[in-house]
C-alpha cells in the first residue's frame, strides 16, 4: 500500500469533470482518513499520475475530453496492478461492463453514498495490498532459486519441460501430480512464468493446513459479521490472483463444501464471498496438485467427479527423486550451492564417497528431503568438500551403498554408469558430469562401458 505521512491510510487519485462530486468524493474519503488528489480530467489525471503515486484510483467513466476508459487503458499500460474503480451513470452498465473487460477492479453507479465510496475503496486496498506482498514474495523466492524446476538435462526431465511449456501457453486448468517433496509447487510455478500472465500474481493455497471454514474464507474471502473474528470484509486468495495463477495445493483434502464451490467458480468464474450475497467475477487460471490418487477417491465418493474432470483437462506426472537417480548430484551441487549462499560459506564440492552415497540412497522425501539434506552438509562441513561424515546416518546406512572397501575407480566407474543411462547423448552425460567428451570417451573405454 502507497502511504501517505502521519496518520493517513493511502493516496487516492479521484478523476470526475464534475467539481461537486469531486469536492464530495474527496471529502469522504478524508474522513476515512486517506490523503486524496483531485483531478478534473484525464489529461490531467494522467499528469498528477506518477507525482501522486496513487494506491487508488477513482474515475468517472464519462468525461469531457478524454474519457474514463481511455484513462483506464493508460493507466493499466502504466501500473497493471493499480486497482482503478470506475463512476458510471445509472443505466450505464454497459459502460461498466467495458470496464471491468479493459481491467478496472470494480464499478459503483451514481448516485451513490459516502460509505459506498469507501467501502470499495477499503476492499480495492485489500486486494492491492495482498498482490503487493505477493509479489514480493515471489521476488524473493525466485532470487533464490533456478529459473526452471528441474535442471533439465535427463530425458524425462526435458521432456516434462516441455510439457510445460505447451500447457503454459494455454489457460486450461492442469492437475499436477506426484508424491510429497517432488517438486510439484516449483513446476506450477515454472508454468505461470512460462504463460502470458506472468505478469500477474502467483498465488498458492495449501489446502491440507486449514479448516473447511478457514480454507473457504482463505479462498473466496469474507464480509464483515460473516463469523467470529470477522471484523472486516477480506479479499481471498481468488481475488488476489486476478489476471494471474492460482495454485491449489494438495487439493484431495478440500471438503464437499469447499468442492462444490470450487467447481462453480471452475464453470462460470464467478463467486460469493463467506457471508457475502454480491456475486463477484475473476480472471484467474487454476493449477491443482495432489499426491494422492484423485480417481480412487473419487470411487470412494470423497472427490467430486465433476470436480475431478475440470480439474484434469491436462495432467503432468512428476516422477519420484528415487526413479531419476542421474539427476541427484546437479540437485545436490545446486541445493549446496544454494546453502553456501545463505549460510554465507564458501562454494562446497562433493568428495567421491559422499556422491556414491547420494546417489544410492532411495530418497522417499524426494526432492524437499535432498534440499534439506545438502543445507545441512554445508552447515557441518569444515572444510570446502562434503564429506559422507556430514551426511545423516540414514543415507551412510543405506543397504544399496556400496561398500567402504570399493575403490576409488570402483566408484567412478559406478557413477559414471549411472550417468551414462540416464544421458541421451555423450555430449549430455559429460556435461552432468562436469567433463569433456574427450575424457568420457576415455573413461569410458577404460571402464568397458562402450
Amino acid at each position: 500500500m502507497n502511504s501517505a505521512p502521519g496518520n493517513l491510510l493511502a493516496n487516492i487519485l479521484v478523476v470526475d469533470d464534475d467539481r461537486n462530486i469531486r469536492r464530495t468524493l474527496a471529502a469522504s474519503l478524508e474522513s476515512a482518513s486517506h490523503q486524496v488528489t483531485v483531478a478534473e480530467t484525464a489529461e490531467r489525471a494522467l499528469e498528477l499520475f506518477a507525482p501522486s503515486a496513487p494506491a487508488v484510483v477513482v474515475s468517472d467513466v464519462r468525461m469531457e475530453g478524454m474519457g474514463g476508459l481511455k484513462l483506464l487503458e493508460s493507466i493499466k499500460r502504466l501500473n497493471p496492478a493499480l486497482p482503478v474503480v470506475m463512476m458510471t451513470a445509472y443505466g450505464s452498465i454497459p459502460d461498466a461492463v467495458e470496464a471491468m473487460r479493459l481491467g478496472a477492479y470494480d464499478y459503483v453507479t451514481k448516485p451513490f453514498t459516502a460509505d459506498q465510496i469507501v467501502h470499495v475503496v477499503a476492499r480495492a486496498l485489500e486486494v492491492h495490498e495482498l498482490r503487493a506482498e505477493n509479489k514480493e514474495l515471489r521476488d524473493r523466492i525466485e532470487s533464490l532459486t533456478e529459473p526452471e524446476p528441474f535442471l533439465t538435462y535427463s530425458p524425462h526431465s526435458r521432456k516434462l519441460a516441455e510439457l510445460a511449456a505447451q500447457v503454459a501457453d494455454s489457460d486450461a486448468t492442469a492437475l499436477i501430480t506426484g508424491e510429497s517433496g517432488t517438486g510439484k509447487s516449483m513446476l506450477a510455478s515454472y508454468i505461470h512464468r512460462l504463460s502470458p500472465r506472468k505478469d500477474g500474481p502467483f498465488v498458492q493455497v495449501a489446502c491440507t493446513t486449514l479448516s473447511e471454514h478457514l480454507l473457504e474464507s482463505e479462498l473466496f474471502g469474507h464480509v464483515r459479521g460473516s463469523f467470529t473474528g470477522a471484523i472486516k470484509d477480506k479479499p481471498g486468495r481468488l481475488e488476489a490472483a486476478e489476471g494471474g495463477t492460482v495454485l491449489l495445493d494438495e487439493i484431495g483434502d478440500l471438503t464437499p463444501v469447499v468442492q462444490s464451490k470450487l467447481l462453480r467458480f471452475l464453470q462460470e468464474r464467478t463467486f460469493e464471498r463467506v457471508g457475502g450475497a454480491q456475486t463477484i467475477k475473476v480472471d484467474a487460471r487454476i493449477i491443482a496438485a495432489t499426491n494422492q490418487h484423485l480417481e480412487q477417491l473419487v470411487k470412494e465418493k470423497r472427490f467430486r467427479e465433476d470436480l475431478y474432470y475440470r480439474l484434469n483437462v491436462i495432467e503432468l506426472q512428476v516422477p519420484a527423486l528415487r526413479d531419476r537417480p542421474g539427476e541427484i548430484l546437479k540437485l545436490a551441487e545446486h541445493f549446496a550451492a544454494q546453502a553456501a549462499q545463505a549460510h554465507h560459506k564458501p562454494a562446497h564440492s562433493i568428495a567421491a564417497e559422499a556422491r556414491e552415497a547420494l546417489v544410492s540412497y532411495a530418497w522417499p522425501g524426494n526432492i524437499r528431503e535432498l534440499r534439506n539434506v545438502m543445507e545441512r552438509a554445508v552447515i557441518l562441513s569444515r572444510g570446502e568438500a562434503i564429506n559422507l561424515s556430514d551426511l545423516p546416518d540414514k543415507i551412510l546406512a543405506s543397504p544399496d551403498k556400496l561398500d567402504h572397501s570399493h575403490t576409488l575407480e570402483q566408484m567412478e566407474r559406478r557413477h559414471i554408469e549411472v550417468v551414462l543411462e540416464q544421458a541421451m547423448t555423450l555430449e549430455e552425460a559429460a556435461d552432468m558430469l562436469g567433463i569433456n567428451v574427450a575424457t568420457l570417451w576415455r573413461k569410458r573405454r577404460r571402464y568397458g562401458l562402450d
